[in-house]
């Protein structure tokens, strides 16, 4: 793996062994690390790292790799400053089985025992199935780091990014729905209840009934702050398919600078 003088390069070299006794590396991502001695292929920043509002991160090196006997793609990150290796069926979505998963596991395990090793969580909050499934609709990692055929690789980057721009302005009409309309349908939904209810007053009792008005209230708040969270979700959702589409575009021009 490529590695600073601060990384302890043995545990790169035997990485790197390790997975070349996997099948192939493909690409290596890099996040505050040096590009040292490795193979021969693309190497690109950690995108998704490098675009945080916050550097902290510990630097990483990632790594894509297929698998020799069934050509199937995974995704290594090596974090050697926590010594964990970790794997990321996201990025790799529909790429690889469950069985293969395993079997690099294994491998990692053994050739690695004193790092831990992972696979990460799938998360429904970042929307991480339906950005790993948009991405695979229009190009597949696979073509990105393999096909001969770039021109049509491209033009799958290019409707990829065009979903994308779609996502975000979406995102922001949502948004500015939400910041419009929450304000002034509150303040009539209080004023409705507060008469509307009022005439229940005697019958419900004044506990019950300020119980009811702040209930509506809030509940009418949770859908407003639902929606406006979905926009934000969606707004995030956007920037990770951006960043997917840089990704596979330096991809592209280390591949044609290197003559793959």
């Amino acid at each position: 793996m490529a590695l600073n003088e601060e990384t302890p390069l043995a545990d790169g070299k035997r990485l790197l062994d390790v997975l070349e006794s996997f099948g192939t590396v493909l690409a290596i991502k890099l996040y505050r690390l040096g590009r040292g001695a490795g193979p021969d292929v693309p190497y690109i920043p950690c995108l998704d790292h490098e675009a945080m509002l916050h550097e902290h991160v510990q630097p990483h090196a990632a790594a894509y790799v297929q698998e020799a006997s069934s050509g199937e793609l995974h995704e290594v990150i090596f974090t050697p400053s926590s010594r964990r290796l970790q794997i990321d069926p996201v990025s790799t979505w529909g790429e690889h089985s469950a069985e293969s998963r395993a079997r690099l596991m294994a491998v990692l395990q053994e050739g690695l025992p004193d790092y831990r090793v992972e696979v990460l969580a799938v998360s429904r909050w970042r929307a991480d199935r339906r950005v790993a499934t948009a991405c695979l609709a229009q190009v597949s990692l696979r073509d990105v780091l393999l096909s001969s055929d770039t021109a049509a690789v491209r033009a799958g980057i290019e409707r990829l990014q065009a979903v994308a721009a779609l996502m975000e302005k979406h995102s922001r009409v949502g948004s500015w729905g939400i910041r419009t309309v929450t304000g002034p349908l509150l303040a009539a939904a209080g004023a409705v209840t507060f008469l509307i209810l009022g005439e229940f007053r005697e019958s419900l009792g004044e506990v019950t009934l300020m119980v009811l008005r702040y209930g509506i209230i809030g509940a009418l708040g949770a859908v407003f702050l639902y929606y406006g969270m979905k926009a934000v979700q969606l707004t995030e959702m956007s920037n990770r398919v951006w960043k997917r589409t840089a990704e596979y575009n330096l991809i592209l021009a280390e591949r044609k600078r290197l003559g793959r």
